[in-house]
């Protein structure tokens, strides 16, 4: 992998892991749904005005089924899991959850894509997944039908997000990352349309809320999105979702640094478990 590559692989942890945060404090007061259609909208306007003022071509057109399809799968569904999710769990057993991603794209570019699920992969993911539960210490909890249904929209999410991988690739034959970042987003926000009438907004909207769902609708959506479509495109969608394994390690830092948080040796312990896990499903080793 190129510096360049893991460049953007942390980057894009570093801003999904802020996203995680910032759901925590909007999806409460606008529900799931709006959360999610204000997410992907605003990501989607920000998009289209970048290829405009770029000069790059708006070809949806030609491939509006492939985008509606995409933008369901990949932005649309996981916002919404997410969103119903951070109601009811913290935003560390979410980002556990969220660690299972390459797991399900490994397996899911092996069924589709023909690539190999090594012991290698197999052996890195578990690492990846035990230190995340390392870093964020789950403590007990009570088990409730809120509780369980959370779990399953983070798991739903996963799929979706192995099943987007997948599809983006066979697609990024035809279709550059910047017009697949674009599509994915609107083509979200118009499969979230028709929801929006029967989701009633359940709190009161203030400015902090306003100002939190900015930097989740531009900075964890339309700029992550733009970087995640570019990773796919150059590493494939198995090493581009092993950023689910940093993003837990990121969002603890930025508790550490605005929060006070105090980072542990059961931290430490966990960051290498993610460090290790990262190394052994992106780096390949050396042919003799």
């Amino acid at each position: 992998m190129r510096s360049s590559d893991l460049f953007r692989l942390f980057s894009l942890a570093a801003i999904w892991g802020a996203s995680f945060l910032f759901m925590r404090i909007i999806a409460p007061v606008l529900g799931a749904f709006w959360t999610a259609e204000i997410r992907v909208g605003l990501a989607g306007l920000a998009l289209i005005a970048w290829m405009l003022v770029s000069k790059q071509p708006i070809v949806f057109r030609q491939y509006w089924k492939s985008f509606l399809i995409l933008g369901a799968i990949s932005t649309a569904l996981p916002a919404v899991f997410y969103a119903y999710a951070a109601q009811h769990i913290p935003a560390g057993y979410s980002a556990i959850m969220n660690a299972t991603s390459p797991l399900w794209g490994a397996v899911m570019a092996a069924i589709f894509l023909g690539e190999k699920f090594t012991l290698r992969k197999m052996a890195g993911m578990l690492v990846g997944v035990l230190g995340v539960a390392m870093l964020v210490r789950l403590g007990p909890v009570e088990w409730s039908t809120e509780l369980l249904l959370a779990l399953l929209a983070c798991s739903a999410a996963t799929i979706c997000y192995a099943l987007a991988g997948v599809y983006t690739k066979k697609l990024s034959v035809d279709v550059n990352p910047v017009l697949m970042a674009t599509a994915s987003q609107v083509g979200g926000a118009l499969f979230l349309l028709p929801s929006l009438p029967f989701s009633p907004v359940p709190g009161a909207v203030t400015t902090t809320i306003v100002l939190a769902a900015a930097a989740l609708s531009l900075l964890c959506s339309a700029i992550a999105y733009l970087l995640y479509f570019r990773l796919i495109h150059d590493i494939g969608p198995t090493k581009a979702l092993t950023v689910t394994f940093l993003i837990p390690l990121f969002a603890l830092l930025w508790g550490f640094l605005f929060l006070n948080e105090n980072i542990t040796l059961s931290t430490l312990a966990g960051c290498a478990g993610v460090v290790l896990a990262t190394c052994l499903v992106v780096l390949t080793p050396a042919k003799k």
